[in-house]
């Protein structure tokens, strides 16, 4: 599967960034990552003060019903747009 091979590319690639996403773009490589590899957020939500596994958990949550294939092609394109605007 091409798309499969590409998304391990992309994931090797985020590692070597050298500016660091902002809050936003890190909360969309999660979700996308995530629903690429588990699907639709299946989890209870985090009560309390966990504000940082909230947001993860929003993100997530923001994407439910999108594809595997889809969450992939996104994350694949997110990295790219990331790497090239360090260019």
């Amino acid at each position: 599967m091409e798309s499969s091979e590409a998304f391990q590319n992309a994931l090797k690639t985020v590692d070597t960034l050298t500016q660091r996403p902002s809050n936003e773009q890190l909360l969309n490589l999660y979700a996308l990552y995530k629903q690429a590899t588990h699907g639709d957020n299946d989890t209870d939500r985090p009560g309390g003060f966990d504000f940082k596994a909230a947001a993860k958990y929003n993100a997530w949550e923001k994407i439910k019903g999108q594809s595997k294939e889809e969450a992939m092609k996104a994350y694949i394109d997110l990295v790219s747009e990331l790497k090239s605007a360090e260019n």
